[in-house]
């Protein structure tokens, strides 16, 4: 589509009841990122309260109809996306805009293949809009959902706003209690107005005090507004209003999180057993593993909403009443099929249905079986088909090959959900984000127990693959040749673990923790994968960057085939002002608690490398890297080395395991000990009459 462009969704889809939007971009060093935020707005053009301004911190709205997922990796960086159930979007909301914006200072410019895609709740690909001439605005409306009709149509909007996130919002009646600082104010009023007509002058004005019909007002804590977002607020004559008390951030509703470790009241209870919803031992089988496993999960996605929407609003779900089944009886031909389970969404008298498939352990996927649910789905008319495993699904790597009949009017989609990405969601909500009450609390606490117990058989993507050993005496004896096809399905493997970290160390932290991927714009998945491969044979390296939400660097990661070693590091900035021995004293007395063989390396403006040394060496004599010929100090490579694993699985030798020790070590025991450089806050004013 182009800007300005509108269409109407029933003319590209049946399947529009639920949609999936999707905001994309990528940078040239994978570090860029922005937030998305959607405002549901009413015949006036203006959200009816603070609940209709969805964002990070409010990421379900209009009664569940609007959900952020989050982000997930994609070939060119990430992209964020947004499940919008249409069918249950209140009557009084004529509009849903989608927006983004950036902060601290940065500007969508210096991103690039700013999109848009919307899907329909099969999965197919509808719309796709991409935004340009963005450079020196920090929030964009990309598009707007609206019914003309009765129908819910797109409109490629491709808007700039120079005023960010504040000023966006402003316009749409949602007041920010705290103002900018006046600095910031006359910052963005010496930038160049946005694509469209706003700008940070443009903005309204709040309500007078008083006035029935004020906008809904948010802390700008709440709304995620930074300070480079906030709209300069021009001075009014009168006498200044009495101050207002600092607000909190408000949420819906008071949310149940529970505490990580469990307080002992007595000494005996070290060897006793507790008791347990879910029990586990008595598991022999896998197929037992797979009946019990399917039925702990779908009967707590039933009794908990926030679980069960959170797992399936992604596959295009409504957001409704949830019922679940196991070991349903399907007729096919002369062999009835007996798929793990069934999820039933009812929303307004609709129903949406997916069939689910369960692996357990290291057991595969059969595409058998899975195309043999996706012709009985067809049949039956249901929306999809899950399948549900340890393993962990690529972008342009299929888990199973399916036909699709074109002759069929009924599109169903298939999606994988891997049991690293279930124990993850379960964590998120009862570590991080809370759930309605201690009940639900309590049921996924169980649910997590029993995911993570050494029985159930859902441990997550656990094998680096049949190539994992010749690949590496390959390495080793130099034989290893660039396109062996072995190598690819190592680089594969490699990805599903880096993700599965991400996973791990995100639901541990209640942080965004993402793969970064630089690769070149618009590249193929596959073409990409295929040039790791031959680096790994040319090289006998494995790399990997994950990004973690608050800290000051990408956590890099390398496996070095060749010596056998894991090497952690990040990169951490240094603009502090000072003398370099003065920033580097600063930098070693943050390591106080830092492990005595990390190493520290100076990096340099310009060619060569900065000295460098471990801090056990360096605590004493802190002046042996600081540049003798003077050169200026960029920064400093912290890294930690550490044996790798031989084996291709998790055991204690294995690979995998020294790579989750070799992450969790370093970010407790570094990163965490380094300081991110704190965000500039809003400063509190006197309104004014």
């Amino acid at each position: 589509m182009v800007k300005g462009a509108n269409v109407g969704l029933a003319a590209l889809s049946e399947d529009v009841g639920s949609v999936m939007v999707s905001l994309g971009w990528s940078s040239a060093t994978g570090e860029g990122d922005a937030d998305v935020s959607v405002l549901l707005l009413d015949g006036d053009g203006k959200v009816r309260s603070d609940v209709d301004f969805c964002f990070y911190n409010n990421p379900v709205a209009g009664n569940g109809s609007v959900q952020l997922l989050g982000k997930t990796p994609t070939a060119d960086g990430s992209e964020d996306r947004i499940s919008f159930d249409l069918d249950a979007v209140p009557e009084e909301i004529d509009k849903v805009v989608v927006a983004a914006s950036r902060y601290g200072g940065s500007r969508f410019g210096e991103l690039d293949d700013l999109r848009l895609t919307l899907a329909d709740s099969a999965g197919e690909g509808l719309v796709r809009f991409a935004v340009e001439e963005a450079d020196e605005v920090s929030a964009v409306i990309f598009g707007e959902l609206y019914r003309r009709s009765g129908e819910w149509k797109f409109r490629a909007v491709g808007q700039g706003y120079a005023s960010g996130l504040a000023g966006l919002a402003t316009d749409y009646g949602v007041d920010i209690d705290d103002d900018a600082a006046e600095e910031d104010a006359r910052e963005q009023g010496e930038q160049e107005p946005g694509q469209g007509q706003e700008c940070a002058e443009e903005a309204p004005l709040p309500e007078p005090a008083g006035q029935p019909t004020a906008p809904a007002r948010v802390p700008a804590q709440a709304t995620g507004a930074r300070a480079d977002d906030a709209p300069a607020a021009p001075a009014q004559d009168g006498p200044a209003a009495p101050a207002k008390p600092a607000r909190r951030p408000r949420t819906a509703k008071k949310k149940v999180t529970l505490p990580r470790t469990t307080r002992k009241s007595l000494a005996d209870n070290e060897s006793w057993r507790s008791s347990r919803l879910f029990p586990v031992p008595a598991l022999r089988s896998d197929r037992e593993r797979e009946t019990r496993a399917t039925s702990v999960v779908l009967s707590v996605m039933a009794q908990v909403p926030e679980f069960g929407r959170r797992l399936t609003a992604g596959f295009g779900a409504p957001a409704g009443r949830m019922e679940t089944f196991t070991e349903v009886t399907l007729p096919h031909g002369e062999s009835p099929r007996r798929p793990d389970g069934v999820v039933r969404v009812e929303r307004a008298g609709k129903l949406w249905t997916a069939l689910v498939e369960t692996k357990t352990n290291g057991n595969a996927l059969k595409p058998d079986q899975v195309q043999a649910y996706m012709d009985i789905a067809a049949r039956r008319g249901y929306e999809a088909v899950i399948t549900l495993s340890n393993d962990v699904a690529l972008d342009g790597s299929p888990l199973v090959d399916v036909r699709i009949d074109g002759r069929r009017k009924h599109k169903v989609a298939l999606w994988h959900l891997s049991w690293a990405e279930v124990v993850h969601q379960a964590q998120m909500l009862i570590r991080h984000e809370g759930v309605g009450n201690a009940a639900h609390a309590w049921l996924l606490q169980e649910l997590l127990h029993y995911l993570q117990h050494e029985n159930s058989g859902c441990h997550g993507f656990q094998n680096m693959g049949a190539a994992w050993v010749p690949v590496r005496r390959g390495i080793d004896d130099e034989t290893l040749c660039q396109g062996d096809a072995r190598a690819l399905e190592v680089i594969e493997n490699w990805e599903r673990l880096v993700r599965q970290v991400c996973l791990r160390l995100g639901g541990e932290l209640g942080q965004k923790v993402l793969p970064v991927q630089r690769a070149r714009r618009g590249s193929d998945p596959g073409v990409r994968r295929a040039e790791l491969a031959d680096h790994l044979c040319e090289q006998g390296r494995l790399n990997a960057e994950i990004r973690i939400e608050g800290t000051p660097g990408v956590l890099a990661i390398t496996a070095d085939l060749r010596t056998g070693k894991l090497r952690t590091s990040i990169e951490v900035p240094s603009a502090e002002p000072g003398y370099p021995l003065s920033r580097v004293k600063r930098l070693i007395r943050r390591l106080a608690e830092a492990p005595a063989d990390l190493h520290i390396e100076t990096l340099v403006d310009g060619p060569g490398a900065g000295p460098r040394g471990t801090l056990e060496r360096l605590r004493p004599e802190p002046a042996d890297i600081v540049p003798k010929d003077g050169a200026q100090i960029t920064g400093f490579r912290l890294s930690l080395f550490k044996g790798m694993g031989s084996g291709r699985g998790s055991a204690e030798t294995g690979f995998i395991r020294s790579v989750d020790e070799a992450v969790d070590r370093f970010h407790a025991q570094v990163v965490a000990q380094v300081e991110a450089p704190a965000p500039r806050r809003f400063r509190s004013e006197e309104p004014t009459g």
